[in-house]
């Protein structure tokens, strides 16, 4: 799930509040391309029976495919945020770039105007559309999409990109384990163990997004590949629905499978 250290509308302080009210014995805490909300979600879990899991999304590519991989139980939090730090940085270099951009054809943002609409979380798209939106540029963000950021739009810049294998070999460096996120039909057999084999650890089998169908599929894929299955709401904030924070029935032993996996990577590092 996630919290105002990226997308998410609730405090990490208030997404444990909840899970603490649902009932939850664990939650993951991923928010994308940052790990600064796991500090305060874990002070505010102390004396509470909830397990706050550090995790992270981090969006990474497979040529010019974008796939989201989620680093679950890691224990070296700073050195991904350290990592991590520097596509923050090329994110924020991005926005002032495509400020510059709008200006030039007479759109007058400013960039404090995408700052004050990223709030804390790491600068993208959607918030230099929030600001145009605001400012009167744009009736909604898709507008904003269609007339200046999309592809081929005057003010688009593409991202710096991670590789998969990359964020695969970063999440293992910190010492958790890397699960490709909802995957839903493209989770087929023949990617899940070509991805197996650039490190791989499991699939997330649980989502709003995935049908049943989609979660016997994965699931028996997951068993036949010894891929650890994961789950969770993806809540991104107080919303109703399959993303409300408690509302994903995630089985218990998930987690410790998930927590074997990473007691068992450490060992054949330490062997090693």
């Amino acid at each position: 799930m996630h919290s105002t250290a990226s997308d998410g509308s609730q405090e990490p302080w208030e997404v444990v509040a909840a899970a603490v009210a649902a009932g939850l014995r664990a939650i993951a805490l991923t928010d994308h391309d940052t790990v600064a909300g796991v500090g305060p979600a874990r002070i505010a879990a102390a004396g509470t029976a909830l397990q706050v899991i550090a995790g992270v999304e981090l969006s990474a590519y497979q040529g010019d495919d974008e796939t989201h991989l989620l680093g679950l139980h890691l224990t070296d939090v700073d050195a991904m945020e350290r990592g991590l730090e520097s596509f923050r940085d090329a994110r924020r270099d991005r926005g002032v770039q495509m400020v510059g951009r709008l200006n030039a054809i007479g759109v007058k943002i400013t960039f404090q105007d995408v700052l004050d609409a990223a709030g804390s979380g790491a600068i993208g798209r959607p918030h230099v559309a929030k600001a145009l939106v605001e400012n009167g540029w744009a009736r909604d963000n898709r507008d904003a999409f269609d007339r200046y950021l999309g592809a081929g739009r005057p003010a688009f810049l593409d991202k710096r990109r991670l590789s998969l294998r990359d964020a695969i070999a970063m999440v293992h460096s910190c010492g958790g384990i890397a699960v490709i996120a909802h995957p839903g039909g493209a989770g087929t057999l023949a990617r899940l163990s070509a991805l197996k084999a650039q490190g791989l650890d499991g699939v997330e089998v649980i989502h709003p997004g995935h049908s049943l169908e989609d979660r016997k599929r994965l699931l028996a894929v997951a068993t036949e590949l010894d891929l650890v299955p994961s789950g969770g709401s993806d809540s991104h904030g107080a919303t109703g629905g399959a993303r409300m924070i408690g509302a994903m029935q995630v089985p218990g032993e998930w987690v410790d499978w998930q927590e074997a996996r990473v007691l068992g990577r450490r060992q054949r590092v330490g062997a090693a």
